[in-house]
């Protein structure tokens, strides 16, 4: 069968995150398949984190709610264009997407009573694991139909002129003092941690010599919030929200020699890339979704376990406070906008051990050196 695939669309309509999450996928299909082309189909204004990734041949957007005429557009366009198409989401519209799109196609789906109707557009199917497989692991499972080798490593790619416009509003990328990168704004309140926190560990950075640039999205509710944590930084920081596209991102993290963010897309591009990676988790499964360390093995079916913080190579997972971590709830109140308490007790001082620690490996760009050590760390 491989050797009749020419063409294959890969379909994660999503959030960033997601994206990121399936370039393993198309990675694995590059290197499985000689002289296979893969493009992939994904939600407008998530495709720059993949625009420059030199395995995707095209990227195709569609938005989230799309009207008649552009649903037309797109479905003609699509149509039994692709010798394979995969879906890595359970969803209708994916799957019908699939349906559209692939001479062959296999998805991931849902076990239940409702999804039977999708199981009969598609060729092949995996039965979605929500609680136990880690995503980069589950989406290689659309693989394993084809007997291709998986590789598990997210993508993160730029072109020269991305690192030329990073350059311009941080210079401490190129230069000889060592910096931190603190992406503070996950796109949803109930990952966020406190001000304060953010404050304190901005002041401590500063005090260790490091240079520390924040990032954050820009959504009205991020801004709200950023503009709050601006104000509690140290004196000497540089605010780079707004100022780099995603792809200069990428190249601002791979320099870094820290990073410190919340369950959020920047933190999977982080750990992607090999630098020293904290993330702070409240109640979100890590086993799920905590970020996938720059060459883990593919064969795992993820590097976490459910409760604790816990360390696997570059990446340095914190998590909250609490015996009900994680209870897979958006925020306390069970909607998106309300706090976590797990978050907004988690000290200041236990981010400051991890940050210690992973800056004690070694010095500037040590992230390729970081040998892997069992789950816990005594004190986090």
């Amino acid at each position: 069968m491989k050797g009749q695939i020419k063409q294959v669309l890969v379909i994660c309509t999503r959030r960033i995150g997601d994206v990121v999450l399936a370039t393993p996928l198309v990675q694995s299909l590059v290197r499985g398949i000689t002289g296979v082309a893969v493009d992939m189909l994904v939600f407008e204004g998530t495709q720059d984190v993949v625009l420059q990734n030199p395995d995707v041949r095209k990227v195709w957007t569609v938005t989230e709610r799309p009207g008649f005429l552009e649903h037309v557009f797109l479905l003609r366009s699509l149509l039994r264009k692709y010798d394979l198409a995969l879906s890595v989401q359970t969803g209708d519209r994916p799957t019908f997407y699939c349906w559209v799109a692939g001479r062959y196609r296999i998805g991931t789906l849902l076990t239940d009573k409702k999804s039977r109707w999708k199981r009969c557009l598609l060729n092949q199917w995996v039965p979605l694991d929500n609680f136990n497989t880690h995503t980069v692991a589950m989406n290689l499972r659309l693989l394993e139909p084809l007997q291709i080798k998986p590789v598990a490593t997210p993508v993160v790619s730029w072109r020269r002129e991305d690192e030329e416009a990073a350059r311009r509003v941080f210079p401490h990328v190129e230069g000889p003092k060592r910096y931190a990168v603190l992406h503070v704004t996950p796109k949803f309140v109930y990952k966020t941690w406190t001000v304060t926190g953010w404050g304190a560990l901005g002041q401590w950075l500063v005090d260790h010599d490091l240079a520390v640039a924040v990032t954050g999205g820009a959504s009205p509710e991020e801004q709200a919030y950023l503009k709050d944590v601006i104000t509690a930084m140290p004196a000497g920081f540089i605010n780079l929200a707004g100022r780099v596209n995603v792809p200069s991102l990428g190249y601002l993290l791979s320099r870094t020699s820290l990073y410190v963010g919340t369950d959020t897309a920047v933190s999977h591009m982080a750990a992607a890339v090999g630098v020293p990676t904290i993330v702070l988790f409240g109640p979100s499964n890590p086993i799920k979704w905590g970020p996938w360390p720059k060459d883990f093995p593919a064969d795992a079916p993820s590097p976490w376990t459910t409760h604790g913080s816990q360390r696997q190579g570059n990446v340095f997972l914190v998590q909250g406070e609490g015996d009900c971590v994680p209870c897979f709830s958006e925020g306390c109140e069970r909607h998106v906008r309300s706090l976590s308490d797990c978050l907004q007790k988690l000290s200041a001082s236990r981010v400051m051990q991890a940050a210690e620690l992973m800056l004690a490996n070694g010095n500037d760009r040590m992230c390729r050196t970081i040998a892997r050590v069992p789950s816990g760390a005594p004190g986090l």
